[in-house]
């Protein structure tokens, strides 16, 4: 057994601070304790300092702050070349940036290559656990992966598939789509700590017929992830009624074809009315929130007051490259703006929550990552309050936790990520970039 210990401030959570205002874990001297990649202990170092095994290596941290990895629920990796390209709107700025760049993905070493600088951009950011859009080539998934494999990172990760009104150096059938996918979840699917999401892009670049074998798939794999995008613009929910007559909604598409359940996550849910929030509580199915690509591109503001009281499941993503940074902090920023837009006050306590616990919970992992439960997999970020002299200043005048989680998702970034820990490792310093 290796054991290595890390004193520092300590941010877990129980719940949602929103519910209870216990469920925030802050502990100004705490430890966590580490054993073979999974947490052993947690909590104040006055009452764990005897668990330290004589031969343990106890990193002294006590400037920093240790909170759980980052959970980023929705982000597509072969955009991460065409971040911050110019474009009136949502569909125009598909077609002009990021069907081009996809093309690139045919070349294996593209994918690689891409997949390598992702990962580590994931990880200069604090974030541990993603779920990830790659291309609709199969070796892109192969590529993000193994990259992922590399780093012993929790990953979850899948083959984008679209069948039509995409270009067509870009296009799967339904066969080949079924086929690629039930490789790659044959592959890589509980492989280590890798995990599968059935992707299909969007209802519109999926005939029926690919819908169809989306709902075989689902059906016989029960554990897999499912990652689409719903209602994210008023232009592509009215091109969905126009292509699904039938069907009351554009997230009822989804549900016709039973890929509203646990584990499945949909990017945006702006334009969504009471029945679907309801429907999507009612499924256990996930509001992946990305408030920087909803503002870059336009797609409107995210209601927090009516998927709350829909008690639907909702996290935090970037969905880079719409969205316009890798940085959860930086995504809670603008999440704050949006809710404020919106009537809403939400807490910096709860929005880390949202990107760690919270998203642990509405993914169906909150036995194993997403806090430093004791036996959870050992995936944590110590953030720097000292790391810009901006946020020096404000920190050291923080009266409050909240006042200091404020300060860290108003003012940091990147910058502000110290190191990030996979399964007990040092998969990421700032001091050796």
């Amino acid at each position: 057994m290796t054991q290595s210990a890390f004193r520092a401030q300590l941010l877990t959570f129980t719940g949602d601070p929103a519910q209870s205002p216990d469920a925030a874990q802050f502990h100004e001297d705490g430890v966590v304790i580490v054993e073979d990649g999974r947490v052993a202990a947690s909590g104040a170092w006055s009452a764990l300092k005897d668990r330290v095994s004589e031969g343990a290596k106890v990193h002294d941290l006590r400037d920093k702050l240790i909170v759980p990895g980052f959970i980023d629920t929705h982000i597509h990796y072969p955009q991460t070349d065409m971040i911050a390209s110019p474009a009136p709107g949502l569909l125009p700025w598909l077609e002009t940036y990021t069907f081009p760049t996809e093309r690139g993905f045919e070349n294996e070493a593209v994918a690689q290559d891409t997949a390598q600088f992702f990962v580590d951009e994931l990880l200069r950011s604090g974030t541990t656990t993603a779920l990830v859009y790659c291309t609709v080539h199969k070796q892109s998934a192969d590529a993000l992966f193994t990259a992922s494999e590399a780093k012993n990172l929790r990953m979850v990760a899948g083959k984008v598939l679209m069948d039509r009104h995409c270009p067509e150096f870009l296009r799967d059938t339904p066969q080949t789509g079924y086929d690629d996918s039930a490789e790659l979840i044959g592959r890589w699917h509980n492989k280590g700590r890798q995990m599968y999401a059935l992707t299909p892009r969007f209802a519109p670049t999926s005939t029926e017929a690919q819908l169809e074998a989306c709902e075989a798939l689902a059906k016989a794999h029960g554990d897999i992830f499912i990652q689409s995008h719903v209602a994210e613009n008023p232009d592509e929910v009215k091109w969905v009624k126009e292509l699904f007559p039938r069907q009351r909604s554009y997230l009822d598409v989804y549900d016709r074809y039973g890929l509203l359940r646990r584990r499945a996550v949909y990017g945006h849910c702006i334009w969504l009315d009471d029945e679907d929030r309801q429907r999507m509580a009612a499924t256990g199915a996930v509001a992946a929130h990305c408030p920087t690509s909803n503002l870059f591109l336009g797609s409107g503001l995210f209601d927090f007051d009516k998927a709350n009281a829909s008690q639907m499941p909702v996290t935090l993503a970037t969905d880079v490259g719409g969205g316009t940074s890798f940085s959860m902090l930086q995504t809670m920023n603008e999440a704050h703006k949006v809710a404020r837009m919106g009537g809403h006050h939400l807490t910096a306590t709860r929005m880390f929550w949202l990107a760690t616990a919270g998203a642990a919970e509405a993914l169906d992992l909150a036995d194993t990552v997403g806090t430093l439960a004791p036996q959870t997999e050992a995936d944590f970020v110590v953030l720097d309050p000292q790391a810009t002299p901006l946020l020096a200043r404000r920190t050291a005048r923080a009266e409050s936790l909240e006042e200091l989680l404020f300060a860290f998702a108003l003012l940091g970034d990147d910058r502000a990520v110290f190191e990030t820990y996979a399964a007990g490792a040092r998969v990421h310093s700032r001091e050796t970039v």
